[in-house]
């Protein structure tokens, strides 16, 4: 199948660089690894309708390029819930210390309906004839015509170029280059940070909002519990209601069931009984074949992100890197998702 431009990589940023791309007439293919667009956007629904965030959840007006699309797409955005009193546990065996929070002068966002209203926004833009779902890339090889992308389950495709938009360590220990990428990639790759890789997210779906009649803004910030953070989770109707947040990371040894279990029997410590019988629990445990390799070489937050090397061109032109760990500005985000996108769109 051939093709103007193969985008490897259905999240956030293969999406949004298809979108921009059909706007300047070129036909995009998207290639997904997985079964479900989005990457590390990912949206599940709660028992009672509650959109429940599992990846990325807030933005900020600081995010204009992100702004900018979610206005282009007629989607909603709402401030983040913040006021009322939140819980710092310092150490398990003293009460938590409580504080009170106002209304955020300049709060963070969440979209109307979930995050993935944007991964859907988008994909409705596009041909869905063009995105291919559990479609694993092996190999990228350059031919006289264009690039070559091979795919584990046997199928070819070709195109005038590609573009990879995967977390940079991962696409160098899963695809196979033909000819051989440049030393400096193959050494600034494995050493690229992957933005939430690691992380454990998790989230709750309520009833009824009991901390906010009670006073409480739905923060809790722990150093002696399994939950780290956690933030009020109510949709913009306000009338499904949950909580979202982190875990320890070491949690992850843990099965989600004993996750579950001692986030319920922390959450009923601090805020009541209430707290400890949630209509339902997700989790989510950011590893994995999809967002990170075990031969990573990470050492600090953001490390390499929006590095040279990332924003090169290689095979005489035909090949492109894109997604939000390329971005020179909020890396890791959204937003650097949307910046990167736009940069590569404008090469073409």
């Amino acid at each position: 199948m051939k093709s103007n431009v193969i985008i490897i990589g259905g999240g956030l940023s293969g999406l949004a660089l298809a979108f921009f791309l059909q706007k300047k007439g070129m036909e995009a293919t998207v290639l997904e690894a997985s079964d479900r667009l989005g990457g590390r956007i990912h949206t599940v629904t709660g028992l009672l309708g509650t959109p429940l965030e599992l990846g990325a959840t807030w933005f900020s007006d600081l995010h204009i390029h992100l702004l900018g699309l979610i206005e282009e797409l007629g989607l909603t955005k709402y401030p983040q819930y913040s006021e009322g009193i939140a819980l710092f546990q310092t150490k398990s065996f003293e009460p938590p210390q409580k504080f009170f929070v106002p209304a955020a002068d300049n709060p963070s966002y969440r979209l109307v309906g979930g995050t993935q209203m944007l991964i859907h926004a988008l994909a409705k833009k596009l041909n869905r004839e063009q995105i291919h779902l559990n479609k694993k890339v092996s190999a990228i090889k350059q031919t006289n015509a264009g690039v070559q992308i091979e795919t584990t389950d046997g199928t070819v495709f070709s195109a005038d170029q590609a573009i990879v938009c995967l977390p940079p360590q991962l696409t160098i220990t899963k695809v196979q280059f033909s000819p051989t990428l440049p030393e400096a990639v193959s050494q600034l790759f494995p050493t690229v940070q992957t933005w939430i890789a690691g992380s454990i997210k998790f989230t709750l779906e309520y009833a009824e909002p009991f901390w906010r009649k009670e006073g409480y803004s739905g923060m809790v910030y722990s150093h002696a519990g399994i939950v780290v953070e956690m933030y009020d989770h109510t949709n913009f109707e306000e009338n499904k209601y949950g909580f979202t947040g982190f875990l320890n990371g070491g949690a992850a040894a843990y099965s989600q069931d004993v996750r579950k279990e001692f986030v319920l029997g922390q959450l009923g410590e601090l805020l009541g009984s209430k707290a400890a019988n949630p209509i339902a629990y997700f989790d989510k445990v950011w590893d994995g074949e999809y967002i990170q390799d075990e031969s990573a070489v990470i050492l600090r937050p953001h490390q390499n992100n929006g590095h040279p090397v990332l924003r090169s061109s290689y095979m005489d032109g035909k090949l492109h890197f894109c997604g939000t760990e390329t971005a020179t500005r909020f890396a890791g985000y959204m937003e650097g998702a949307i910046i990167s996108a736009k940069s590569v769109s404008e090469k073409f």
